[in-house]
């Protein structure tokens, strides 16, 4: 896969998380109504809602640097050893960081 085409699949999943955590936001925002107990319920519903939020913000981060890299040339470069990042790993996981052997 070549690096534009990978570009292209960077931005098309950063387009869809921006759509998921602005979602997101917007569940959050919601005012809670009705006795305790569903109150309680909708305050659970509430944490598991920001967890998602936050491993959108951390997706998002990882697609940016990701974006930066190809951008200043350094894409495809594994931050731990230098080695290069094998196609197969680009192509299944775009914003990866690492390479294999790092990665376990």
């Amino acid at each position: 896969m070549a690096i534009e085409e990978l570009r292209a699949e960077l931005e098309q999943r950063r387009a869809s998380m921006q759509t998921r955590l602005s979602s997101i936001k917007k569940d959050v925002t919601q005012e809670h109504s009705g006795d305790s107990a569903e109150q309680a319920q909708e305050r659970e519903n509430d944490e598991v809602i920001d967890a998602i939020g936050n491993e959108t913000r951390q997706s998002l981060h990882a697609i940016q640097v990701a974006l930066d890299k190809i951008a200043d040339g350094t894409y495809g470069d594994c931050e731990k050893c230098g080695a290069n990042i094998e196609a197969g790993r680009l192509q299944a996981i775009p914003e990866s960081n690492c390479c294999m052997s790092c990665a376990d």
